[in-house]
């Protein structure tokens, strides 16, 4: 299954009637080859939008040629009602950008004033409530635009996904996890489907998998990711059953919609009757591209399919989890890595992180669950250290009165043994200390962050903007010197 959107990006120059055309096509031509050089495909409608009756065009060609996001470009001044139009009537992601002037030689006939008419594209969009994407200094080069279009691709990708994702949930959150808790209403408001199912009727559908003929084929290749990994083989058959199950489902029930992530309830009940843990098969999908969360976190696996489209990788969910111990901190990361203590901690599931994001992996047991259960229903989970580097920690949640807000923090995974057990990494934020008291804990945040493997805050922050979360609402790691609102002065 393809699960990651595409965006096929359209861009529409505008002109001003009392200002040259021919200024404006120029100009877009420009920023085409300069994308096209540097990026790739970006498709260039031939008209140039003056008046309604272009803009009726221009929409019919960026259609016909099957666009699904789009730039409007300012090569001049433009006209402030056909540009918002194209707006409020395309149906997808759109961007506004603007020609910088080219050389103080040419600022008669070859001035195009499109620094003014951005001012007034913004206000006319405002006027009609319509959302559109304009980068944080919006006039540009050629080359300059062409880099501002290939940061609208990943918000545009998120926002096309959204527009068509299911997310598929199987029972109701564990006990005592009411972190867990998912309205519905705030995922309606994203756009987004979702379809509640029970443990039971997964359960009968991996029973009717029994002696499905893909079997050995799956775990085939299990045996091949897992190499000297594979401690568990036993297991194997009854892991790959499970993930045929769940590939099945996903191509019956996601219905109308393109995309699909998963939120599954993995204990108490899962041991006991399926008869091992699902860790590794949820993290098998998570590779293919098909979010899966742990806990039926149904925001998480929302946050987790965001930042897959975003990234254009696979993601984990992980437990902001336990504190790094300060001798572990003196012997291992003080002098050798900028970080305070307080900057540190360690994130941890039970093994649902792709094999590709560690440093190593194993097939073992789940210990936690193996303290109450007997060892042999809990095996399958993949263990291992998480692959030092670049991180972006960040979620999507609607609070119980359907607020949506989200949260951003860049920093890194660093090369530290963990010495623990589970899907581990040692997490270095910058503030982090801060960030967890003023935002995680002050605005209630669950337990699970997603986890992108890079720095991708820029275009998470453009993302959730654009789908309608409040600015004071997308929290991120303040640096020192910048107080958050509940923060003590005196401290």
């Amino acid at each position: 299954m393809n699960n990651m959107p595409k965006a096929k990006i359209g861009i529409v120059a505008v002109s001003r009637d009392c200002f040259p055309m021919s200024l404006s096509e120029n100009r877009r031509k420009a920023v085409v080859k300069a994308y096209q050089d540097k990026y790739g495909e970006i498709y260039e409608c031939p008209v140039c939008v003056e008046n309604e009756i272009h803009m009726r065009n221009a929409l019919a060609d960026v259609r016909q040629a099957g666009c699904n996001a789009l730039v409007v470009y300012l090569g001049n001044f433009g006209p402030e009602t056909e540009e918002t139009l194209l707006v409020k009537e395309f149906d997808g992601p759109a961007m506004v950008i603007a020609a910088a002037e080219e050389t103080g030689d040419n600022l008669v006939q070859g001035r195009g004033d499109a620094y003014c008419g951005v001012l007034n594209a913004s206000y006319n969009l405002k006027l009609r409530n319509l959302k559109a994407y304009i980068p944080e200094y919006p006039v540009g080069t050629a080359q300059e635009c062409a880099e501002m279009i290939s940061e609208f691709a990943p918000i545009a990708r998120a926002v096309i996904g959204l527009n068509s994702l299911k997310i598929i949930s199987f029972g109701p959150r564990p006990q005592n996890f009411l972190a867990c808790n998912a309205p519905i209403k705030g995922l309606y408001n994203l756009g987004v489907e979702i379809e509640e199912n029970s443990e039971l009727d997964l359960f009968e559908s991996f029973n009717n998998h029994a002696g499905d003929e893909r079997i050995p084929g799956v775990v085939a290749d299990m045996e091949k990711e897992l190499g000297a990994g594979n401690k568990k083989p036993e297991i194997l058959s009854k892991l790959a059953q499970y993930e045929i199950t769940l590939l099945d489902w996903v191509e019956g029930h996601k219905g109308s919609r393109e995309f699909v992530a998963i939120a599954g309830k993995c204990w108490p009940a899962f041991q006991t009757q399926f008869g091992f843990v699902p860790c590794y098969v949820n993290s098998r999908l998570t590779k293919m591209g098909i979010p899966v969360s742990c806990e039926v976190d149904i925001y998480g696996a929302l946050s987790e399919f965001i930042g897959t489209v975003v990234s254009q990788d696979a993601v984990t969910l992980l437990d902001i989890n336990n504190s790094v111990p300060a001798d572990m901190y003196d012997a291992e990361i003080k002098g050798k890595h900028d970080y305070t203590l307080k900057d540190t901690f360690m994130g941890f599931h039970c093994g649902n992180t792709a094999s590709s994001k560690l440093s190593f992996c194993e097939m073992k047991y789940q210990l936690i669950m193996a303290r109450t259960l007997p060892q042999e229903v809990t095996q399958g989970t993949l263990e291992g250290d998480i692959a030092p580097g670049d991180i972006t920690f960040y979620r999507l949640q609607s609070t119980a009165d359907a607020k949506i807000r989200a949260y951003i923090a860049q920093g890194e995974v660093l090369p530290v043994a963990t010495r623990s057990f589970g899907a581990i990494g040692v997490f270095a934020i910058p503030e982090m200390g801060r960030f967890y008291r003023h935002v995680l804990i002050e605005k209630n945040y669950p337990h699970h962050g997603a986890v992108a493997f890079g720095h991708f805050g820029k275009a998470l922050y453009e993302v959730f903007k654009y789908i309608g979360v409040a600015v004071e609402e997308i929290d991120f790691n303040r640096p020192k010197g910048m107080m958050y609102p509940t923060e003590n002065p005196f401290v």
